[in-house]
């Protein structure tokens, strides 16, 4: 029997009435996936990019924060990933975001920050399905766009509830699932275990995207080939390299798509810079930009130990920002990039 990975792992997937036109996407992460790096990922070929987790309650509050979260000016489809316990603030939530140019509201089940779960929300909901389904009910029932949802194997190793939590989305009118192989109490440690997304294949119709340490094309092929997932979904691996999502993409269509022109990265990492500063302010978005400067360092091949990479992450000047990474960029320490 071929799984639908196989089938549809290289042609793209559907989500609801939306076709995409390949199998790799950039998660949302947290401080991480703000718009200048999802409009650079999409230019460069990723299937899909999904905002930054925007807290329901924040996000109807007006907060400034929650509302650049949801940014998603210049790229389509726009995806507007929410969390939250409420139902109602929920279903208010996902409707100010579909009237804001959303294409796709996604649910987050997930996250396994303290922070998030102390508020009952993210991964949390995983030790309660029966509230996890009303959240996704009213969700659905309060937008015409499609609605997605993304959670963990479960809340812990004696609690791997995903394939019921997903068979109850689905017939609760969910049209995608994503399954990050890790447990809530494993955070982020070890490996992600792909093939323990199977079962939840195994008991959903709807497009299944496989989540969790996908860092090459090799990666993507063994996951859809491990899970039975219809496309992956590609997380820290894209921080500094936020290409490598449309090069993964480009890989499963079976197309020769190798890293873009050092002018090319260079023009991108600066581009995202100048990004956070237009929407952050000068100061703010310089600060968050520097866990993405050093990785931009580190594949321009600038080892930790390098002045110029440590001179990067420290300076409060943009224009010396802008030369070092030039410095890095066109000037590559080679006895590091070796």
């Amino acid at each position: 029997m071929v799984s639908a990975g196989e089938k549809m792992g290289s042609a793209g997937i559907r989500i609801g009435k939306l076709q995409l036109a390949g199998s790799a996407i950039l998660a949302p992460m947290s401080g991480v996936t703000d718009v200048g790096m999802r409009k650079i990922a999409d230019r460069f070929g990723a299937s899909l990019v999904v905002s930054e987790m925007v807290a329901s309650d924040d996000y109807l509050a007006g907060r400034y924060e929650a509302r650049l979260r949801a940014e998603g000016e210049g790229i389509s489809p726009h995806v507007v990933q929410i969390a939250g316990c409420v139902p109602g603030l929920m279903a208010e939530a996902a409707k100010l975001a579909e009237a804001s140019g959303a294409d796709v509201i996604d649910i987050n089940m997930g996250c396994p920050s303290k922070r998030v779960n102390g508020r009952l929300s993210g991964s949390a909901l995983m030790r309660d399905l029966d509230h996890a389904v009303s959240l996704i009910e009213a969700t659905v029932a309060a937008v015409k766009v499609p609605v997605t949802v993304k959670m963990r194997l479960g809340w812990d190793s004696s609690s791997q509830n995903a394939p019921e939590l997903a068979r109850r989305a689905e017939a609760s009118g969910a049209q995608m699932i994503t399954v990050h192989g890790r447990t809530r109490v494993q955070f982020y440690t070890g490996r992600a275990d792909w093939a323990a997304i199977r079962a939840v294949r195994a008991a959903i119709a709807i497009p299944l995207v496989a989540n969790g340490d996908c860092a090459s094309l090799a990666d993507a092929r063994q996951m859809l080939a491990a899970s039975g997932a219809d496309a992956v979904m590609v997380g820290r691996a894209a921080v500094g390299r936020p290409w490598l999502v449309g090069m993964i993409a480009g890989g499963l269509r079976g197309e020769a798509i190798g890293e873009p022109s050092v002018m090319h990265r260079l023009h991108a990492a600066v581009e995202h810079l100048e990004s956070l500063m237009t929407t952050m302010g000068a100061h703010s978005g310089l600060r968050h930009a520097r866990k993405h400067l050093a990785a931009y360092a580190e594949f321009a091949g600038a080892a930790s130990a390098d002045s110029r990479r440590q001179r990067l992450v420290t300076t409060d000047d943009t224009d010396e920002a802008v030369s070092l990474l030039e410095s890095l960029f066109l000037d590559p320490p080679t006895a590091w990039a070796a």
